[in-house]
């Protein structure tokens, strides 16, 4: 399997294509550096998509994929700004609005799915605990003292 096999990739691409119509409008040329911002955040999304596939550790494709819908939230940020300033109609902003929370869904999907393939962290060893001392709920030593008749351990302050 390829990154560009992955549906979220897929929507990715075709949401970064939608918005780099729509931002060649005359419109967004007043203000450039909306126009960059909003343009940088959806190339993150496919961006971060791929590399976290390339990694091959689970971990780090959860990791990315969160970075991705991170981006994808900041991209819906900059096109709610665009429509409220005008440089977006209505209708475009519904389109690119329901594109991007499909694509949100995916990646959260998708980032549940790869979590719930990796392999739980093993537990960090116990270390030697003597026959006196006993961990308490919170994982701390302490010293206790055994009632050999009735089987039990006493905290001792």
């Amino acid at each position: 399997m390829r990154f560009e096999d992955l549906v979220a990739w897929q929507k990715a691409r075709g949401l970064a294509r939608h918005v780099y119509a729509v931002s060649a409008a005359t419109r967004f040329d007043a203000d450039r550096a909306l126009r960059d911002q909003l343009r940088r955040s959806v190339v993150s999304v496919m961006a971060n998509i791929a590399e976290g596939f390339e990694r091959r550790s689970p971990r780090d494709f959860a990791k990315f994929l969160m970075m991705a819908k991170a981006s994808n939230a900041e991209a819906l940020s900059h096109l709610y700004l665009a429509r409220d300033i005008r440089y977006l109609e209505d209708q475009q902003f519904a389109q690119l609005r329901a594109e991007s929370e499909e694509l949100g869904r995916v990646l959260g999907a998708l980032r549940l799915g790869v979590l719930r393939t990796t392999k739980p962290v093993a537990p960090r060893p116990t270390p030697f605990v003597h026959s006196d001392v006993q961990a308490d709920p919170v994982g701390e030593p302490v010293r206790g003292t055994r009632n050999s008749e009735l089987g039990t351990t006493q905290k001792c302050l």
